[in-house]
């Protein structure tokens, strides 16, 4: 099998990071480890199949770490890998992008914002 060829190097980053869930999060580890109970909170909208695919994928392309903990009832938590961190400067750029751009198309970024702690 031949080896995949990309056009441009930002289709390797929409590989691995694209889709409408996966910057998000992957925002919310920045602040922490997560139950993925604490994911389905933070983002209401997001079905538990989604998450849990999400999840997956982000683990299988070594940007998230699935820690579990032996113990009853079982324990799983998520956190940013070393090489996940290595995104930060992306994530923080798409935040600051975003929060301009909502500025600029509804003037109040407060208003149009929910209160979560990634938007302190």
């Amino acid at each position: 099998m031949a080896a995949k060829k990309y056009n441009i190097s930002v289709e390797a980053t929409l590989e691995v990071i694209g889709g409408k869930w996966k910057c998000v999060i992957l925002c919310h580890l920045t602040h922490g480890k997560k139950r993925t109970s604490e994911l389905k909170r933070l983002m209401p909208s997001i079905t538990q199949k989604m998450l849990t695919q999400q999840l997956r994928e982000l683990e299988e392309d070594g940007i998230i770490n699935r820690i579990t903990y032996n113990q009853v009832p079982p324990k799983v938590e998520y956190e940013l890998s070393e090489y996940g961190w290595s995104l930060q400067s992306i994530l923080d750029a798409l935040c600051n992008w975003g929060l301009g751009h909502i500025e600029r198309k509804y003037g109040d970024a407060d208003t149009m914002l929910e209160d979560s702690v990634l938007n302190r």
